[in-house]
Parts: C-alpha cells; structure tokens; sequence
C-alpha cells in the first residue's frame, strides 16, 4: 500500500509540476491561454489527489479532513476555472495571475497544514 500511496504522490506532482509549468511559461507573453499542460496537469493532480485520500483512509495513516477539504475546495476551483476557459482564445491577465494564486495557495496548505501525511 505505501509503494502505491508513493506512486500516487508523484503522480499528483506531476500534475501540480505541469499546471504551474503551464501557467509559467506564460509569463513574458501578453497574451495568455489555457493550455494542454495546464488542461491535463490539473485533471492529474485532482484525480490523483482524490486517490492519494483514498488510499490514505485504507491503510494506517492518519488523514487531515480539514486540510483535505480546502486542498479539495482549491482543485475543484482550479479545475472549473481551467476547464470553463478552455476553449477560449485568451484569459484576462486576472485570471491567470488567480490561477497561479490558487495553485500556489494549494501547495501551501499541502506543506504548511501540520500533518505527517495528509
């Protein structure tokens, strides 16, 4: 079961790594869009996320409910945003500046929220 919760949580960076990539490669442009790496790095890091969870509450390990929630609430955000931008030419500045607010903001609760594993 570790050897698949480890699987799990490269995985899930993977995804986060390809979303802020994404994001960041953005950066000098003047105009930015929802990209594939943005596209299918925050549908990896969501689904990972959710199985990372779910193998944590199978094995022994003791899962932070609160900081799943907010780590939850920020996906699902991300994911809605990047998804219902999808299709469109350009993003306003703002909401590309929020999505890489939103994903920092996640990586945040995920190292600084006290727990050992959740």
């Amino acid at each position: 079961m570790e050897t698949v919760r480890l699987v799990l949580l490269i995985i899930h960076l993977l995804g986060f790594a390809a979303l802020f990539g994404g994001l960041v490669v953005q950066a000098g442009l003047p105009e930015k869009t929802v990209n594939g790496a943005m596209r299918d790095g925050v549908g990896t890091a969501f689904v990972a996320g959710l199985a990372l969870v779910g193998v944590l509450e199978a094995g022994d390990h003791d899962v932070n409910h609160a900081k799943i929630g907010v780590k939850l609430t920020i996906g699902l955000i991300l994911l809605v945003l990047v998804m219902a931008n999808l299709r469109k030419e350009r993003i306003p500045q703002g909401l590309w500046v929020g999505l890489i607010l939103l994903s920092v903001a996640n990586v945040a609760v995920a190292v600084l929220w006290s727990s050992a594993h959740a």
